[in-house]
């Protein structure tokens, strides 16, 4: 059931409740544009046909270690009205003195190193440069994400994220 707020529906996080989304893990992230629009190419024969805009969009993704050292990347994909990837958060563990740890570890804390905002930099990125181009351009308002457990789920999630144009026609996306 929907629920209320303000008087306006909420939707319900999607997000695993008790994880923390900066902490080292895999992640398979699925963004999409607004409306499904089909902003990044088309596929033909089973590859994908980038426009400018989505080759600009791998571009941003293969960026991403740049602006977020402790991000490793690996599969991804553009597809004509969202992107696929992997993101690998692995930060450093850090030691410290007995003596410096707080007592009141505050869990609402820095929000700059996490899945969140990782995706918030790289749609900020790609619209910017739409923008710069006068492409009319969206991202939707979310994103969708998949903590990955194990190995299997890894090579999985990486084998379909290779293959997805040849199975665009049977994709959940596909318009």
């Amino acid at each position: 059931m929907t629920t209320k707020f303000n008087n306006q529906y909420r939707i319900k996080s999607t997000r695993l409740r008790y994880w923390d989304y900066g902490s080292n893990a895999a992640y398979f992230v699925t963004i999409c544009t607004a409306n499904k629009t089909h902003y990044f190419g088309e596929v033909v024969e089973g590859k994908m046909q980038l426009s400018q805009i989505g080759r600009f969009a791998e571009k941003c993704w293969h960026e991403i270690p740049e602006h977020f050292p402790f991000v490793a990347l690996d599969g991804f994909v553009a597809m004509p009205n969202h992107v696929h990837g992997i993101i690998v958060i692995n930060k450093p563990v850090e030691t410290q003195d007995f003596a410096s740890l707080r007592q009141n570890h505050n869990k609402f804390g820095p929000q700059s190193q996490n899945l969140a905002s990782i995706v918030r930099g790289y749609k900020i990125g790609v619209t910017k440069h739409a923008k710069f181009l006068q492409i009319r351009f969206a991202w939707q308002a979310r994103f969708y994400d998949h903590v990955i457990r194990d190995e299997d789920s890894y090579f999985r999630i990486a084998e379909y994220i290779q293959i997805n144009p040849l199975q665009w026609q049977d994709d959940e996306y596909y318009l």
